[in-house]
């Protein structure tokens, strides 16, 4: 008997220990018990994943839960799943197609048609790694849908987020950001051979930069903006990229994944902590990896992405739609020389 106790007594140390590692990265639970009774809440991509599970953390909060998503009987199916467990009837699924922009304004005035407030605003939703598809309009499909949709959203919301200060805006990016680039010559793959990788780091990179300018512009007027990377979690988003397309990937990474890959309940914990903690009101323009504020990329960091020729470049792909680049109020920004201003579009 005794031989026994030795090899079980480091086996469970093995698999306590596995467990407490795993529970590290994972990152844990949202530190703060703040509630948002009344607050209304936008979370696109809420039928399933991290959106959903964010929207069942808001809504166990008190929040007025909408649920913006492009099957609108999935989405249904999910609000009613989030009614059931929280006993929260303030959450609504409403159509939003991200791919379509005929359909992102349509919700943009309905929203501002029928709620008195928005007072959060999260960007979930996304694409990840698929074919070289397109969206309505003729964007590539992973800019289009990460990126451009929410951009034009967030524009058409901005005047009721600011009506509704204090507000927030919490825009989805991936650590894949780090490895973006973007091709201001080719943004649509027009010219190039498609690598589905790089045009999802691309989109990822965009978000930053989106974040941090919008941040900027915002100043004083009650709305922040920060983004953040979840985690990489069990979802659906991944489904594109064949990671689990053999038993014997799945075998051999399956230990891998267990330890590093999130459920989607504890992806949801960072933005639900943007979007309710105390501590993060006034906080604004930054990047969180988890719970944590960490400093993004070199190039999210870099302010002369954003210049006057951003609106010649975006505009050879929004002809057909040029409201797109939503013009907002110029801000002074101080350069080398002391003074000056920026205009352009956010993108």
């Amino acid at each position: 008997m005794n031989r026994y106790i030795l090899p079980l007594s480091m086996l469970g140390t093995a698999v306590g220990g596995a467990v407490l590692l795993k529970d590290f990265v994972a990152g844990g639970a949202c530190p703060s018990k703040a509630t948002i009774p009344g607050k209304t809440v936008i979370v696109t991509g809420a039928n399933t994943g991290i959106g959903k599970q964010t929207a069942l953390e808001l809504a166990k909060r008190g929040g007025n839960i909408i649920l913006a998503c492009r099957d609108l009987e999935k989405c249904e199916a999910a609000a009613r799943d989030i009614r059931g467990e929280t006993l929260n009837h303030r959450v609504n699924a409403w159509r939003l197609d991200l791919a379509s922009l005929k359909s992102i304004r349509e919700f943009a005035a309905k929203i501002n048609a029928e709620e008195e407030h928005v007072h959060v605003l999260v960007n979930n939703a996304a694409v990840m790694r698929c074919p070289h598809w397109t969206t309505e309009d003729g964007f590539e499909m992973q800019l289009g849908v990460n990126h451009l949709g929410h951009f034009l959203l967030t524009n058409l919301l901005l005047d009721k987020l600011k009506a509704s200060a204090p507000s927030r805006i919490i825009n989805l990016s991936s650590l894949a950001h780090v490895a973006g680039h973007i091709d201001f010559d080719d943004l649509n793959w027009e010219k190039r051979k498609y690598d589905t990788k790089a045009a999802y780091c691309q989109s990822k990179l965009a978000v930053v930069l989106f974040t941090k300018e919008l941040s900027r512009r915002l100043q004083g007027t009650g709305v922040t903006v920060n983004a953040l990377h979840p985690g990489v979690a069990r979802t659906e988003l991944g489904r594109h990229t064949g990671m689990h397309s053999s038993a014997f990937s799945s075998f051999t990474l399956g230990p891998i994944f267990w330890l590093l890959v999130k459920s989607p309940q504890l992806a949801a914990q960072p933005s639900t902590y943007l979007a309710v903690a105390e501590e993060l009101e006034g906080v604004s323009g930054k990047y969180f990896d988890g719970l944590r504020e960490k400093a993004p990329a070199p190039e999210a960091e870099d302010e002369e992405m954003w210049t006057p020729a951003m609106l010649t470049i975006l505009l050879r792909y929004t002809e057909r739609q040029p409201t797109i680049l939503c013009q907002m109020p110029t801000v002074p920004r101080e350069g080398p020389g002391g003074g000056g201003t920026k205009d352009g579009p956010t993108l």
